[in-house]
C-alpha cells in the first residue's frame, strides 16, 4: 500500500496521461513528455530496471539540450528510484535551480516532493514539517493543485496516527468531488477503503473493493490486483471470515514479498491475526516471527499496529513459561515502541495497549529478578499490595467520614426547618442560616455610610417583605436593577437597603431566599422531590442546573442528591 501511496503522491504534481508500452531501444525517438509517460508505466508495475533507464536517458537528454526546466524534471524521475541519501541529493539539486530561477518548479512543489520521500523512508515527522511548509507556500501562490495535494499527505499521516474519521472525510472528499484528471481515482478510492476498514464501515469498504477488483482487472495491473485482495483480506478479518482472510491475504503476500514492497509486512501481520482469531497459535507466532525478522532486515516499523504482534508472542511464551524468548520479545518491542514513539504521536481508539511502555518496563524487571530471585519478587509483590490495601482502607473511611459528615449536615436542616414550622404557622419560607464553613465575611451596618433617606429604607423593606411573601424571587431573570424598576426605586437605594438590613449583597440575598424556599418545600412536596435537576432548577428561577448546584451548596454545604435522601430516611422512619 505504501508504494502506491508513495506513488500517487509524485504523480499528482507531474500531470501525466500514461502511453502505450514502446521499446526502449527507441528512447530517441520520443519527447520529453512521452519519456515521462513511459517512465511511470514502468515505475507503476515495478519494472525498476526499465524506469531507471528512462530516468537516466532523460537527464542526458536534458543536459545535452541544456535544458533546466527538463533537468529539473529529470532530478523528480532519478529519485524515484534511489536510496534515501542519493535521493534527498538530487531533491536538494532540484532545490538549487529552483532557488537560481532557472526552473518553474516552485518551493511549494519541493517541499511537498521531499515530503513524500520522508514518508517513503518512515521519517513522518519530517514528513509532516516539510508538508506543513509545502502548504503555506502553496497558499501564497494560490496554487489549488498543491494544497489539495497536501491535504491528501497529511491525510496520510492521520491514518498513520488513528485518525481514520478524520483522513476518510478527506479521501471521501477527493474521491467523489474531484475530476479523474485531477487527482487518482483509483489510489483515493485504496484509501479510502483502508479507512472504512478501520472504523468498521465494512458493508462500503465491500462495494468500493469489488469495484476496484473489477477495474484492476481489466487494465491487468497486477500490483492493483493484488492491493484490493490485501485489502479484501483486511475486510474478511474485521468480519471474523478467518479461513477466507487467510485465503486472501496469502496471494496477496506472494506478490508483495516478490517485489519486495512493504505491504508484505503489513500483509503477514494481518495473516498472523487470522490464525489467531482461528485460535491457531503456532500459525500466528510463526507469521508474527517471519514478521519481526523481515522488520529486523528492512528497518520499516511505521505502522503501530505493529505493537499487537509483539504482545502476542510475549503472551505466547509467557505461556510457555520460556522468559528468554519472552525477555527477548520485550526488548524488541519496546526498541520498535521507542522509534513509533520518536517518529508520531499514535493515538488508538481501536486497539488498547495491553502492554504500553511503562508496564512493560516493569514486566521486563521483573522477569530478570523473577531469574535471579523469585523470594524477592514475592517479598516487592506484597509490599505493594499492602501499600496498596492500605491506600484504599484510608479512602474508603475518609469517604465515609464525608458521607456521615454531609448526611449530619442534611439532617439538622431537616429538624430545624420541622421545628421552626412546628413553632409558627406563618407561610413565608423559613430562613436557614448558611453552615459556619462556608460563610464569608460581610460589611455590616455599622461599617457602610448610609445615604439612604429612613422614610425610602422603611418604604423598600415594605416591598421586599411583599417580594419575599408572595415569592416573586421565583421569577427568571430578576437582577437588582429589574427589582428596583418593580418597587419604583433606584439600583442604589435597593443595594444600600439590602446590605444594610439583610446583610449580604442582592445576588446572596436572591439566592438565600431560593434556597431557603427549596429547603422547605423538599421536605413538604414529594412530588418536588421527585423532579430532575433542572426541573428543580427552573422551579427557583434559575437558568441552569450548574448555577443552582452552586448556589444550594454553597447556602448548605451539602449537594441536593444527599439532602432529599435524607429527607426520604427520615419519613420512611416515622411511617
Amino acid at each position: 500500500m505504501k508504494k502506491a501511496a508513495y506513488l500517487f503522491l509524485i504523480i499528482l504534481f507531474s500531470n501525466l496521461l500514461y502511453s502505450q508500452e514502446k521499446s526502449i531501444d527507441s528512447l530517441k525517438t520520443f519527447s520529453f513528455k512521452d519519456l515521462k509517460d513511459k517512465f511511470y508505466t514502468y515505475y507503476d508495475n515495478g519494472k525498476t530496471i526499465e524506469s531507471k533507464s528512462i530516468a537516466k536517458y532523460y537527464m542526458q537528454k536534458a543536459k545535452k539540450e541544456k535544458n533546466n526546466g527538463e533537468i529539473a524534471e529529470g532530478y523528480i524521475l532519478i529519485h524515484l528510484n534511489e536510496n534515501f541519501p542519493n535521493a534527498l541529493k538530487y531533491l536538494d539539486s532540484l532545490s538549487v535551480l529552483s532557488k537560481n530561477k532557472q526552473t518553474s518548479i516552485s518551493a511549494a512543489k519541493i517541499y511537498t516532493l521531499k515530503g513524500n520521500l520522508y514518508y517513503k523512508y518512515d521519517n513522518l515527522k519530517a514528513s509532516l514539517n516539510n508538508y506543513i511548509l509545502g502548504l503555506k507556500y502553496a497558499k501564497i501562490q494560490n496554487n489549488q493543485a498543491l494544497i489539495d495535494a497536501t491535504n491528501i499527505n497529511i491525510a496520510y499521516l492521520n491514518c498513520y496516527m488513528g485518525k481514520n474519521e478524520d483522513a476518510a472525510k478527506t479521501f471521501r472528499h477527493y474521491l467523489y468531488n474531484v475530476k479523474n484528471s485531477e487527482l487518482d481515482h483509483n489510489q483515493m478510492r485504496v484509501s479510502l477503503i483502508n479507512c472504512y476498514i478501520e472504523i468498521n464501515k465494512l458493508d462500503s469498504a465491500d462495494v468500493l473493493i469489488q469495484e476496484g477488483l473489477n477495474s484492476q482487472f481489466v487494465h491487468k495491473n497486477k500490483y492493483g490486483i493484488n492491493q484490493y485482495l490485501y485489502l479484501s483480506g483486511r475486510a474478511k478479518l474485521k468480519q471474523k471470515k478467518y479461513k477466507d482472510a487467510i485465503a486472501e491475504l496469502s496471494k496477496a503476500y506472494h506478490y508483495f514479498s516478490s517485489v519486495n514492497d512493504n505491504t508484505a509486512n503489513y500483509t503477514l501481520f494481518y495473516i498472523g491475526k487470522s490464525y489467531a482469531g482461528l485460535k491457531n497459535k503456532e500459525k500466528a507466532v510463526q507469521n508474527f516471527i517471519t514478521l519481526d525478522a523481515n522488520l529486523q532486515k528492512t528497518n520499516f516499523t511505521s505502522f503501530p499496529e505493529i505493537r499487537e504482534a509483539y504482545t502476542y508472542l510475549i503472551d505466547y511464551y509467557k505461556e510457555k513459561n520460556d522468559k528468554e524468548k519472552q525477555l527477548y520479545y520485550i526488548e524488541r518491542f519496546l526498541k520498535v515502541d521507542k522509534k513509533l514513539d520518536e517518529q508520531f504521536k499514535y493515538l488508538s481508539t481501536e486497539l488498547p495497549k495491553k502492554y504500553d511502555t511503562p508496564n512493560l518496563l516493569q514486566e521486563k524487571e521483573s522477569i530478570i529478578n523473577d531469574l535471579q530471585n523469585r523470594k524477592m519478587i514475592l517479598n516487592i509483590s506484597i509490599g505493594f499490595l499492602s501499600i496498596v490495601l492500605v491506600l484504599l482502607t484510608f479512602l474508603y473511611f475518609r469517604s465515609k467520614k464525608r458521607e456521615r459528615q454531609h448526611r449530619k449536615i442534611a439532617q439538622d436542616l431537616i429538624n430545624s426547618i420541622e421545628m421552626k414550622s412546628f413553632k409558627t404557622q406563618e407561610t413565608e419560607p423559613i430562613i436557614i442560616p448558611s453552615p459556619a464553613i462556608e460563610q464569608t465575611e460581610i460589611e455590616t451596618e455599622d461599617k457602610i455610610v448610609k445615604t439612604t433617606p429612613e422614610d425610602i429604607t422603611q418604604f423598600i423593606l415594605k416591598e421586599l417583605e411583599i417580594f419575599e411573601s408572595k415569592e416573586l424571587f421565583l421569577k427568571k431573570g430578576i437582577t437588582s436593577a429589574s427589582l428596583a424598576k418593580s418597587i419604583k426605586t433606584n439600583t442604589t437605594y435597593l443595594s444600600e437597603v439590602i446590605n444594610t438590613q439583610k446583610g449580604k449583597n442582592f445576588a446572596t440575598y436572591l439566592n438565600d431566599l431560593r434556597i431557603d424556599y427549596a429547603l422547605n418545600r423538599l421536605i413538604k412536596d414529594k412530588k418536588f422531590r421527585s423532579y430532575k435537576l433542572l426541573a428543580i432548577a427552573e422551579e427557583l428561577g434559575y437558568n441552569n442546573e450548574q448555577s443552582f448546584s452552586l448556589a444550594f451548596k454553597k447556602k448548605t454545604g451539602i449537594t441536593l442528591s444527599v439532602y432529599i435522601k435524607e429527607i426520604e430516611k427520615s419519613n420512611n422512619s416515622q411511617s
